[in-house]
């Protein structure tokens, strides 16, 4: 079942230790800004809660993972507040991310464009089926992946960062993604992957909760400025989604 709700859907399971939180979206599960922040406020719950080891992100279907922010928010960005508002959902996400105490495996069973490639290289490791190829197709609507760069590049380097932010229309396979690090294990079919994934988490809840919380520590060390430095991304992708060339690429886009 795929939610039809415009805001999109969040539900949370937590069984054996394990929370798998879900959210969906009838727009390729992509994000409201609505949902963003709840997604944000789930993981700073969850960070708190003594009966979850680990978490499990993923979305709903077994189409797109994540087709990123939505498009609709950002044709409607009209002044720098609205811009950076928007653009600071994923900062808030992707920090939330980072500081939750708990490590966070990612489940991505299909395409995932923008934002939706900085929620996977958010996550501490990566399931993905043969269908989960990424593209960063934010600079032919003239803005740039600014926000998700930092952690898209602690994942893949700063070459696999170019090599998507420049080529924003290509789409870069499963396999490929997982060369270059953004990506633990691919498997051939989501029922493998499921199957796969269910095992190593059930495995790993059942160890000792302080030595994942350190291990997660030590994943995220040298990120302690992204506070600041993500919002400062979000304020300067507004500028850019106000500036006459995107509104003229958006308009174009939409037609």
């Amino acid at each position: 079942m795929t939610t039809t709700r415009a805001n999109g859907s969040l539900y949370t399971n937590i069984k054996d230790n394990v929370a798998w939180v879900e959210f969906g979206h009838p727009a390729s599960n992509s994000f409201v800004s609505e949902l963003l922040a709840r997604l944000a406020k789930e993981f700073d719950t969850l960070s708190l809660n003594k009966e979850v080891a680990l978490i499990v992100l993923k979305s709903e279907g077994d189409r797109a993972f994540c087709a990123g922010a939505s498009f609709d928010e950002l044709v409607a960005i009209s002044n720098l507040e609205e811009g950076k508002a928007f653009f600071s959902g994923f900062a808030n996400v992707i920090n939330a991310m980072r500081k939750c105490t708990k490590p966070i495996f990612g489940r991505v069973q299909g395409k995932a464009v923008g934002g939706g490639v900085g929620l996977a290289a958010a996550c501490d490791y990566v399931y993905a089926s043969e269908a989960a190829s990424i593209k960063l197709s934010e600079i032919s609507i003239g803005i740039a992946p600014l926000v998700i760069a930092p952690v898209v590049e602690r994942k893949m380097g700063k070459s696999g960062l170019s090599e998507l932010a420049l080529a924003p229309t290509e789409w870069k396979n499963a396999y490929w993604a997982k060369e270059k690090g953004l990506y633990s294990k691919v498997f051939d079919s989501i029922t493998q992957l499921d199957k796969e994934l269910e095992f190593h988490v059930q495995k790993l809840a059942a160890s000792n909760p302080e030595a994942l919380a350190k291990m997660k520590q030590v994943l995220w060390e040298g990120t302690e400025h992204w506070d600041k430095l993500l919002l400062e991304r979000a304020e300067a992708s507004g500028e850019l989604a106000l500036s006459p060339n995107t509104k003229q690429a958006l308009e174009k886009f939409k037609k």
